[in-house]
């Protein structure tokens, strides 16, 4: 089924739009600048996206490398942006363009209540017009693509009612022609940011019956995705699926998803291939004053379930921290793996 199902995609299609068939979803403290250099090692088809940067942060915050840094090796790359004022948001997507970026995405799904206080992510569901006023703004200043990830409703919302009139508006009004459907909904009260990815019950088929209903729609599907098996499934009635979580900790996912889901023939990487790719970037970084722990974190989960694999978390996680650490921490936690006899 998955050979079957895992077609090649053509080279004509815009580089974000080609890549939106397989990403990785942006998580605030998780998916940064180093764990993207990272993931490239494993992938270089799916599409990468940054933390949520909100735009009071790029427009009046700290220098704007701190927050959209980026190198070009991370790309194709999208920029997440948190908030609901339709001037700054298209300043913001302007901005993203200029530095390089492959696409500028609205966050209406994130639901904290940092964000809820300052009218970002989940609670716009509740404003579609707004959110189509932002996305028409963002669109008139770039020329590269915009597109919303939401919930399929917040609270007591009727998740099919409520969800069509939100996309039709957005859609209709905003122009908004792509989106990335987290497909729980958000209670804003009562429950924690952990508590809804994972309490409200998912439901997959709201989602296709979105994509069934507004054909024209690109709509990618976002939540409870963990194994590639699971992401063809979904691509058969959607266009596109987004893996967050798993993607992160368990990031050797990501190493059969060029072959299997953009039908890449190039060979799968190995675990220690994907390190050694890596390693030149964690020097580069740690010449420039990097911790390596800030580097390392990324890479727990990488021998997940593999003989020496414990050996190789243990040993990051208790000497990267050290200031005098370097590359040889990662050296030697590498050769822990690769020691370890078959027979253990």
């Amino acid at each position: 089924m998955l050979d079957n199902a895992a077609s090649p995609v053509t080279p004509e299609i815009p580089r974000a739009d080609r890549a939106r068939r397989f990403s990785v979803a942006p998580m605030m403290e998780w998916t940064t600048r180093e764990y993207r250099a990272f993931a490239r090692g494993l992938t270089r088809e799916a599409l990468l996206y940054t933390e949520m940067v909100t735009t009071g942060a790029l427009l009046h915050g700290a220098p704007r490398e701190r927050f959209i840094g980026f190198d070009e090796l991370e790309q194709p790359l999208a920029l997440q942006l948190g908030g609901s004022d339709p001037g700054a948001l298209a300043e913001c997507a302007a901005i993203a363009e200029q530095w390089g970026f492959d696409e500028v995405n609205l966050n209406v799904g994130c639901p904290s209540d940092r964000v809820q206080n300052n009218m970002i992510g989940a609670c716009l569901m509740a404003h579609p017009g707004l959110v189509a006023d932002c996305v028409r703004r963002m669109r008139d200043a770039v020329g590269i693509p915009v597109t919303v990830k939401c919930r399929i409703g917040i609270d007591d919302q009727d998740a099919e009612e409520d969800f069509d009139r939100f996309v039709d508006t957005v859609a209709d009004l905003g122009g908004c022609e792509t989106f990335i459907v987290h497909a729980r909904k958000a209670w804003l009260q009562g429950l924690s940011p952990k508590e809804n990815r994972e309490v409200p019950p998912l439901d997959y088929a709201r989602v296709h019956r979105l994509k069934a209903r507004r054909p024209e729609l690109w709509v990618a599907i976002n939540g409870g995705l963990k194994s590639l098996e699971a992401c063809v499934e979904q691509l058969a009635p959607l266009d596109g699926v987004m893996v967050g979580r798993e993607a992160y900790q368990n990031p050797y996912l990501l190493a059969e998803v060029d072959q299997r889901l953009f039908g890449a023939e190039r060979p799968v990487v190995s675990r220690a291939e994907a390190l050694l790719a890596f390693r030149p970037y964690m020097v580069a970084r740690l010449e420039q004053g990097a911790r390596l722990n800030h580097l390392t974190r990324h890479l727990l989960g990488l021998f997940q379930e593999q003989r020496g694999g414990r050996r190789f978390r243990r040993h990051l996680s208790e000497n990267a921290h050290r200031p005098e650490a370097g590359i040889e921490v990662l050296d030697q936690a590498l050769a822990m793996v690769e020691a370890v006899p078959a027979s253990a």
